[in-house]
């Protein structure tokens, strides 16, 4: 299934300064652990000098996110990874993660100051990506003859469908992602091609 919520559309970054510290918020589109992790690892190779990259990601619906995480990279606890992880929440959108590299500037900002902070760079990257709705779609599994690939492929790019998957054998097995409410349409396209179909809901 694809997502019916808001996601952030790419990566961004934007720059921010408080009291000669420097903090260069980013933003990703993530729908795993693994992909939070790969740009982390990006962060790090990127800003090797950096005093600290806080962070915090949600992945799933917003407002009832199957996962959700942060961390404050050595700032005092509390002060980083929740107060971007409050600005995610507040933007309503799911599958994003955060990360906010900062550079000391000689000049502490004390508690409250660092939380002002870190919500500012994680609300001024967010307010200024792009936010995409997927629309939710359906696998479809079918098998066909070779000659009908190309009509299937030409249906699903007229209709915002997609094959994800072809297998070829002794026939070929296909793996179309279909959106929702072209699933009938979908079912009379296979019908009139005698394909064999079947949805996984």
């Amino acid at each position: 299934m694809k997502k019916d919520y808001p996601v952030p559309a790419g990566y961004l970054e934007r720059e921010t300064e408080v009291k000669k510290s420097r903090f260069i918020a980013r933003v990703a589109p993530v729908s795993s652990r693994e992909e939070v992790k790969d740009w982390l690892d990006q962060a790090h190779r990127d800003h090797p000098d950096a005093r600290h990259i806080c962070w915090a990601y949600q992945i799933g619906r917003p407002g009832s996110a199957a996962e959700a995480g942060m961390n404050d990279d050595g700032e005092p606890s509390g002060t980083a990874g929740k107060p971007i992880l409050n600005v995610i929440q507040h933007k309503d959108m799911g599958d994003v993660l955060v990360m906010v590299v900062r550079y000391f500037g000689g000049i502490k900002l004390g508690a409250g100051g660092l939380v002002r902070a870190y919500a500012g760079a994680a609300e001024s990257v967010l307010s200024a990506v792009d936010r995409v709705v997927q629309k939710p779609m359906v696998d479809a599994l079918v098998l066909l003859s070779f000659a009908d690939e190309q009509p299937l492929r030409h249906w699903c790019e007229m209709n915002g469908a997609s094959v994800e998957s072809v297998d070829y054998g002794a026939s070929v097995r296909a793996g179309v992602l279909v959106p929702e409410d072209q699933v009938e349409a979908f079912g009379a396209f296979c019908d009139a091609h005698k394909l064999d179909y079947s949805f996984e809901r």
